[in-house]
């Protein structure tokens, strides 16, 4: 028999996937299942196109990675849209089903943790609080010791000329820096001489802006969802949510806006 739709995508496997807990079995579950599925098929594409814009920003190839990059945001805008999709449940229809999560919970999402990672939000205490397989912690801390796309970056400014500071050290664009900080005050002020960078700089700051999003989003989802009851993995459920949405991955690029269009302090 010829390869069919089904077979190449392996439809009929997908589709036994969604096995719900509840018994009987409630009628919110299987769309509870789905979204999550989903979220991780796409976090798995996310880093696959992460990975390969770092590839393509570590050997000079700056349009070829920011292609990529604004797939990656248009993945980001599926995942903050999809998140209208659980708020058609009503508390009640939620409750019908929550106590049978624990105590798994979507903070143990391995897969969100590595793009976290991989972005240069890093940070070691996640893999001691994660509870995952061998295998998933063993990717995760490969994660955390590899460079990530903020130092691909910041390597990146390097070799285009842009000196470091003699006393930085490499540590991700999460980490803020006056010699990054200088350079983009640049890039953005000779956009003729750094087109490429400013179109990479906007697409970085469109990641980050879209991320920001869906932790909003997804942060009053979970309250209009359960209130301030704690997490089903046992964490302070809405109030550790609202302690994430400060992160940035690349704070200078926030910050370069403010130091756009200003005199040097000698002209002044």
């Amino acid at each position: 028999m010829p390869l069919t739709y089904g077979k190449y995508l392996k439809v009929p496997e997908l589709l036994s996937l969604q096995q719900g807990l509840s018994d009987p079995p409630h009628h919110d579950e299987p769309l509870f299942i789905i979204i999550h599925q989903v979220y991780e098929l796409w976090f798995k594409l996310a880093l696959h196109e992460v990975d390969s814009a770092f590839a393509h920003l570590d050997g000079d190839r700056v349009g070829e990675a920011t292609r990529l990059l604004r797939r990656v945001v248009e993945v980001q805008h599926l995942l903050i849209s999809q998140v209208r999709i659980l708020e058609t449940m009503r508390p009640q229809d939620f409750l019908g089903f929550r106590y049978h999560l624990n105590p798994a919970s979507g903070f143990q999402s391995v897969q969100f943790r590595e793009l976290e990672f991989l972005l240069g939000l890093k940070d070691p205490a996640v893999c001691g609080r994660l509870v995952c397989d061998p295998e998933e912690a063993r990717r995760l801390q490969a994660r955390l010791a590899a460079p990530s796309l903020a130092d691909a970056v910041d390597a990146l400014l390097v070799r285009r000329g842009f000196p470091r500071d003699a006393g930085s050290r490499p540590g991700g664009a999460s980490q803020p820096e006056p010699w990054r900080l200088q350079a983009l005050v640049r890039i953005y002020e000779e956009p003729e001489a750094h087109a490429d960078l400013v179109a990479l700089c906007e697409v970085l700051i469109e990641v980050d802006e879209c991320l920001a999003l869906w932790r909003a989003h997804h942060v009053q989802m979970v309250e209009r969802m359960i209130g301030a009851k704690r997490g089903t993995g046992g964490s302070d459920g809405v109030g550790y949510l609202r302690s994430t949405l400060p992160k940035r991955a690349f704070p200078d690029l926030w910050r370069v806006r403010t130091h756009l269009g200003q005199e040097p302090e000698a002209d002044r």
